[in-house]
């Protein structure tokens, strides 16, 4: 990032690529589901060594019908990249390609721990990835990531209950309840696929075991124990790769 000379350079090159890359974003549905075998949950987490940020990705693909988990991996890099909000996706898209490469079984589609078409450019992290990687995804996000203003519409405390998220007229997302009594999830299209689909693969994905889909439950856990190993062992580096076992 020495090129720019502040954040405020950064950001304005930035948006100026989220709105050129908006542009290429597919909101056709390019996926059945009777067709799925496998989905691929991603997250990423951070943390900070010797004044360094590091961060770790993990995708852990899981099979669609027993829900098995049949492949994990997981990258481990420096972070460079300021954080800029409604940017985020510049600090995690590179480790996230690296992380794919390592990859034996190839998923139907990626469902991100993060927004998607719920952003002010519609370029959230999994829309920002489907895109590049082109393949269908999926972005669910724990909070809210309000875009202009716009606040939404609490739903019924009914399992699967949901409002649409609309700003201008336009559908951005999707608040939605995966178990009576918990909180909200916040459900976004990434790439080519609508948000009925993405929808049902989030019904189909939802244990009881947790009101957020398995795929991310499950690279949410794996980054956990990455990340707390990573600083016992006070990992120093950057662009090593580390590999778990499928």
């Amino acid at each position: 990032m020495k090129e720019y000379q502040n954040n405020i350079e950064i950001e304005k090159c930035f948006i100026e690529k989220q709105w050129k890359l908006a542009n290429k974003i597919d909101l056709k549905n390019c996926i059945k589901i009777d067709s799925i075998k496998y989905i691929g949950g991603v997250d990423l987490a951070y943390w900070k060594e010797n004044n360094c940020e590091y961060a770790v990705c993990c995708i852990v693909i899981v099979d669609y019908i027993s829900k098995h988990i049949v492949e994990e991996r997981y990258n481990i890099q420096m972070v460079e990249v300021p954080y800029i909000s409604g940017c985020l996706a510049f600090r995690e898209i590179p480790i996230v390609l690296e992380t794919v490469k390592l990859l034996k079984i190839e998923p139907d589609l990626y469902v991100f721990d993060g927004n998607g078409y719920l952003h002010p450019r519609h370029m959230g992290l999994a829309t920002h990835a489907g895109i590049v990687l082109n393949k269908p995804s999926i972005g669910i996000a724990k909070s809210y990531f309000k875009v202009l203003n716009t606040d939404y519409i609490e739903p019924a405390n009914e399992k699967f209950a949901f409002e649409d998220i609309i700003i201008e007229n336009e559908i951005y997302g999707r608040v939605v309840r995966t178990q009576k009594g918990v909180k909200p999830i916040f459900l976004s299209i990434g790439n080519k696929i609508n948000l009925d689909t993405a929808m049902q693969i989030v019904k189909d994905m939802t244990g009881n075991e947790s009101h957020i889909p398995i795929p991310t439950r499950f690279a949410d856990i794996m980054t956990h124990k990455i990340r707390k190993k990573s600083k016992e062992t006070k990992y120093e580096g950057a662009g090593n790769q580390y590999y778990s076992k499928a």
